[in-house]
């Protein structure tokens, strides 16, 4: 498949962070109109060239582009208008299905309640759904660098019924695993919200365990670091630790980002990814942007340079597409309706 036919194509996207996903423009744009001076660039292309993360080398480094994402979405108007050009980006690109998680904590400083936050991207999100026929739902995301996790998941909990399908937690492993912030988890689940949370991208396989068997997440966010589990010989997975295989046996979902990982460090190159292996041997993995704008990629640049790295075809898209929407949050009837009248006739996958 050529780059024009997969943008073309419908894809499903797990992961992907709404304050680094914005528009080049709209950040200038919402710069000047509040006043705020401290962007690094004013010219279109250097702007744009600066949050290019590319050379970062590591997770901390790539976080610091957000402070001025952030910075910018400080009213309801510039978050609501954030959220709707994300769906109508994403559309444009293909994307069918999306779940887009935020901070809203992040835009505390602006004055802004968490609820009020919530509530925009959900605006934002209904008249792009409108709009352009997009299914989007919302992650709210708690940061691991901050205290208030619990406040998070509780905010969360308010907007079950409205879009808000799940809860998540980020910001950098090292050093903040996961169970320490088990009783946000807990407020999350027990409200019947989605878990999933950042774990195996910065860190290493303990990460991955102490989401899973200690917070009970339902899916992984990146999660490449399980390969660290496993033993690879000739790009093939032959041998694999307890915790690598019970992530393969029990179909956890791993929302792998692929071009962001390589610009955080995890991984030198497209070819050496450890997508590439982890398909091969099983495991639940599907295809996510992470941050559109930090790594300057689109859904279908990654269906793409997958596809160019380990020869994957039509049939496995499709496959791994379907995979993503059956690990959706947002409710089946409706993610069932994508994969049997969508989905499947696209890439001519057999139900």
């Amino acid at each position: 498949m050529n780059r024009n036919t997969l943008e073309a194509q419908p894809k499903a996207l797990l992961h992907d962070h709404l304050d680094g996903g914005l528009r080049i423009d709209t950040i200038l744009e919402l710069a000047d109109g509040f006043g705020y001076e401290d962007l690094p660039s004013t010219d279109d292309d250097a702007l744009r060239s600066w949050f290019l993360q590319g050379e970062s080398g590591s997770l901390e480094r790539y976080l610091e582009a957000f402070d001025h994402t952030v910075a910018v979405m400080a009213s309801e108007d510039a978050i609501r208008r954030v959220a709707y050009e994300a769906g109508e980006d994403l559309a444009a690109d293909g994307v069918v299905y999306a779940e887009v998680r935020f901070g809203p904590s992040l835009h505390r400083p602006a004055g802004l309640a968490r609820e009020a936050v919530i509530e925009a991207v959900l605006d934002g999100f209904a008249a792009a759904t409108r709009d352009y026929g997009i299914v989007l739902f919302a992650i709210v995301t708690a940061l691991r660098q901050h205290d208030d996790s619990e406040a998070v998941a509780r905010a969360a909990t308010q907007y079950s019924d409205r879009g808000v399908v799940a809860f998540d937690l980020a910001g950098p492993e090292a050093g903040h695993p996961a169970d320490a912030y088990l009783a946000a988890c807990l407020v999350a689940r027990e409200a019947g919200l989605g878990l999933t949370i950042h774990a195996g991208e910065g860190d290493g396989p303990d990460s991955i365990w102490r989401a899973l068997a200690r917070c009970a997440a339902q899916r992984i966010g990146h999660g490449v670091r399980i390969i660290d589990d496993t033993r690879v010989r000739d790009g093939k997975i032959v041998d694999m630790g307890r915790l690598a295989t019970r992530v393969r046996d029990h179909r956890i979902p791993l929302e792998v980002s692929p071009t962001s990982n390589l610009h955080t460090g995890a991984f030198l190159d497209m070819d050496g990814h450890a997508f590439g292996p982890l398909y091969r041997a099983g495991f639940n993995v599907t295809i996510n942007t992470d941050n559109r704008l930090m790594s300057g990629v689109s859904l279908s640049d990654e269906y793409a340079a997958l596809a160019n790295a380990f020869g994957l075809d039509t049939a496995d898209l499709g496959s791994i597409t379907e995979n993503a929407l059956r690990a959706g949050f947002g409710d089946w009837p409706t993610r069932q309706r994508l994969i049997e009248e969508v989905v499947r006739p696209a890439y001519d996958v057999a139900g």
